[in-house]
């Protein structure tokens, strides 16, 4: 018999899991506590943007013409215990407002809601970023509350979902990683992912602590590769060399690579600075808070590099006030690809500037929404062209394709002044130049 699939959670993660495990050939039901977000995935609608998404939750939402109708949603607890055999958790694990800790109120709720309601035999399978050592815990109290006893078990699946990449990660993971307890639990999560599996995506077995620490250990190095460079930047700035340059020879050699060594305003979004500062609260409790403590210049450094933008965007006014100057902000997102704009480096330098006196206008292909609820007082334009009309200075903060194919003519034609910083690194300097801009990017004083 065909194992049933729920999805606990239908965010960022769980909406695309959902979709991703009905496209796998599961019967799938979703659950939220938020009904207004049930009745839009019902329409078949996303609540974020995320690239071809919406098209693959359309292809199986149940009601939907052509669909193949193995994705429901509801927002009832007992109803996805009677339908599934594996239950994943696909809830958020936030900062704790005023600490660097994980909030597990949202995990420990929807397990709480679920394990009363599981009669029979079952997986729970935790798909959050949580601190090592939760998924004892957890399991613990499934075994506790769940009327099916030792038959309700648990079991640890971390995500590594890249946003903007989401689909092709969930369909075409690079790893499987599951933490288990037995080989019952192991079969299972075979047989789910049974068709990436025998596409090439390894499986890796572990224990419970392993699969916790893996995805926070990634993040970790992720931002400490990000980091390195805009340290290097700044030594670049002393030393009036480029870092573009510098990255593109170090990455030749096969221990380091080409990846994450772009230089620029630093990283952002709602997994790289809470994870990595959620695993240095961790080990500060295990008792092993100098093993991460390099993890702390990793944040100041990324940090820093926002104050960085914002004082060179001064120095380009001629270093005084930003009071009446005119500054065009592109980008908003924390990254191309997403509307994401949480702990966005763009919209942190953007409000920066606003606070300092300066008229910002910032425009975004996909994030202008969330940005205007997010800071309400900024100026937005509808297009990139409207964003620059007028600017005595243009920055460019968010690596989109668009900005990339922009006229850098045309724009020179309704800009104040012809001017851009590109904090990402990510334009092409001559282009820039030979249609009149000064050019100028992080850590390339002199390129």
């Amino acid at each position: 018999m065909a194992l049933k699939i729920t999805v606990i959670g239908t965010g960022y993660l769980g909406a695309t899991h959902a979709a991703a495990m009905a496209e796998l050939g599961f019967e799938v039901m979703g659950l939220d506590v938020v009904p207004e977000k049930i009745e839009m995935l019902r329409r078949g609608e996303v609540p974020m943007y995320e690239p071809g998404l919406e098209e693959l939750l359309r292809r199986h939402v149940a009601g939907i013409e052509g669909s193949s109708g193995r994705l429901r949603f509801t927002t009832d607890f007992a109803e996805v215990a009677a339908f599934g055999d594996v239950h994943f958790l696909c809830v958020n694990t936030p900062q704790k407002h005023g600490e660097y800790a994980c909030d597990m109120s949202y995990v420990e709720s929807a397990l709480a809601s679920l394990a009363p309601h599981l009669r029979g035999s079952a997986l729970v399978v935790g798909k959050s970023t949580v601190p090592v050592g939760s998924a004892d815990r957890l399991a613990a109290y499934l075994a506790e509350h769940a009327p099916a006893g030792g038959d309700a078990e648990l079991a640890w699946n971390p995500e590594f979902l890249r946003e903007g990449f989401a689909v092709q990660d969930t369909l075409h993971p690079d790893r499987i990683v599951v933490g288990v307890r037995s080989d019952r639990a192991e079969k299972l999560l075979r047989e789910v992912y049974a068709t990436p599996v025998g596409e090439g995506s390894p499986f890796v077995v572990t224990d419970f602590p392993t699969a916790e620490l893996v995805k926070t250990s990634a993040n970790s190095f992720l931002a400490t590769k990000i980091s390195f460079i805009n340290a290097m930047a700044e030594v670049c700035e002393a030393a009036d060399g480029d870092v573009a340059k510098l990255a593109e020879a170090i990455g030749y050699d096969d221990r380091i690579g080409k990846k994450f060594l772009r230089a620029g305003i630093g990283f952002g979004g709602g997994c790289l600075p809470k994870d990595i500062r959620a695993f240095m609260a961790r080990a500060g409790e295990l008792g092993a808070d100098q093993a991460l403590t390099f993890l702390r210049e990793i944040d100041s450094i990324n940090m820093r590099q926002r104050g960085r933008m914002v004082e060179l965007t001064r120095e380009a006014l001629g270093g005084g006030p930003f009071l009446g100057k005119r500054v065009a902000v592109l980008g908003a997102t924390f990254k191309p690809d997403s509307d994401d704009v949480r702990d966005s480096p763009a919209l942190n330098v953007a409000g920066q500037i606003h606070l300092q006196g300066g008229q910002v206008t910032v425009y975004d292909p996909k994030g202008m929404a969330n940005a205007r609820r997010l800071f309400p007082t900024l100026g937005y334009a509808e297009t990139a062209t409207d964003a620059v009309r007028g600017a005595d200075v243009v920055l460019h903060l968010t690596e989109w394709r668009e900005f990339r194919e922009l006229d850098a003519a045309a724009l020179g034609e309704v800009a104040g002044a012809r001017v851009i910083l590109d904090g990402r690194n990510a334009l092409d300097p001559e282009v820039w130049r030979r249609a009149g801009w000064t050019y100028r990017a992080m850590g390339r004083p002199t390129a």
